[in-house]
């Protein structure tokens, strides 16, 4: 085997090395770009839900104190009919 064809040989393996390094860089980085992306969506997500969840407290409150205001209503005009 002359030197032309080993070194032809060492250079296509360090090639073909080389390239499926850089493949699995690349596509590492495209996983961690992914995740990345998805971790924001999610707390994008988390946010509107907790505005959600906090505009549903508001609502139940102000339910509540319209039903405490309707039933004091109701024992007002009831005094007045026993009168």
């Amino acid at each position: 085997m002359d030197i032309v064809t080993l070194i032809a040989i060492l250079g296509s393996t360090f090639a073909i090395i080389f390239s499926m390094f850089g493949s699995f860089l690349w596509v590492r980085s495209e996983a961690n770009s992914d995740r990345l992306a998805l971790s924001s969506i999610q707390r994008e997500d988390r946010k509107e839900l907790l505005q959600i969840s906090r505009n549903i407290e508001i609502i139940i409150k102000e339910m509540q104190q319209e039903s405490k205001e309707f039933h004091l209503r109701i024992c007002a005009i009831e005094e007045r009919g026993r009168k």
